[in-house]
């Protein structure tokens, strides 16, 4: 059984897209790493990173602290993040990185042993209140708690950031049309992360912390990017064809923007933190 506050069609949401998961969606920033160490004001002992997904945003610490633990209930993005671990060049990393199952508001570690504990695009699928009350339990006195997400799309065309945001909504919409309530994922909204942080009453200090990142990106990247959102990928599975012109059309003002050229791009994050 579920421990409550989780939904299964929220985990089962990631189920077999892992490669495609992994390919196109962004590395977590170097910026996170020097925001979070800075506050810390030392090398972290105890990273955990919840709702890890394909690890690409646990893979970061392994220059940064001693230990890092990635929490993934999903066992097809586990496998793919320790697939990734057991590739990983021993010089790629000086502390020690393990991925297990496990739920964000049950994590199977002893009281005050975090210093750090992480939600990467994954906090809005987590229950905030009981994931809150164990975060705050499994945080040192100092620890901090950081849930960082970036905004869809990265810049592109004005087109084709348009239709990525249309083609985004319309897959939610036909998922509320098409599937039963029970087996719809339930997305809570990012804007709330700062007020369930301070609500908890958990932490001394929060914030909200704006930054930017920049990558290079060709149109391929820019079209998986899209398709690796959720919802189209579980249009997708459903075999939907509602869809498929939308996506074409979009993929035609993807190949016009980037013409084969490889282009920087920019992620707009937004990290939400609180401090024991």
């Amino acid at each position: 059984m579920l421990p409550e506050g989780n939904r299964q069609s929220n985990i089962e949401r990631f189920s077999g897209y892992e490669d495609t998961y992994d390919r196109y969606r962004p590395s977590a920033p170097q910026e996170v790493v020097n925001i979070l160490t800075g506050y810390l004001q030392q090398k972290p002992g105890l990273v955990l990173d919840i709702g890890c997904g394909t690890g690409l945003s646990t893979f970061i610490w392994g220059k940064h602290a001693h230990n890092i633990v990635g929490v993934e209930p999903n066992d097809d993005m586990r496998g793919k993040a320790e697939a990734k671990l057991n590739s990983l060049h021993l010089q790629e990393t000086d502390g020690s990185i393990r991925f297990m199952s496990g739920y964000s508001n049950q994590l199977e570690f002893p009281d005050g042993t975090a210093d750090l504990i992480t939600c990467s695009q994954s906090f809005h699928w987590m229950e905030p209140v009981s994931t809150l009350a164990e975060v705050a339990r499994v945080l040192r006195p100092g620890g901090i708690f950081a849930a960082y997400d970036c905004d869809w799309p990265p810049t592109a065309s004005w087109q084709s950031e348009k239709a990525y945001v249309g083609l985004l909504g319309n897959a939610d919409k036909l998922l509320q049309e098409r599937q039963s309530q029970q087996d719809q994922a339930l997305k809570r909204n990012k804007e709330s992360h700062l007020a369930n942080i301070l609500h908890s009453g958990a932490f001394r200090y929060a914030r909200e912390i704006v930054f930017h990142n920049r990558e290079l990106c060709d149109g391929e990247r820019y079209f998986g990017l899209a398709l690796s959102q959720g919802g189209i990928q579980t249009v997708l599975k459903l075999g939907l064809p509602d869809l498929d012109e939308e996506i074409h059309r979009f993929k035609e003002l993807v190949k016009e923007h980037f013409q084969d050229r490889t282009l920087e791009v920019l992620f707009s994050y937004r990290m939400r933190i609180g401090i024991k």
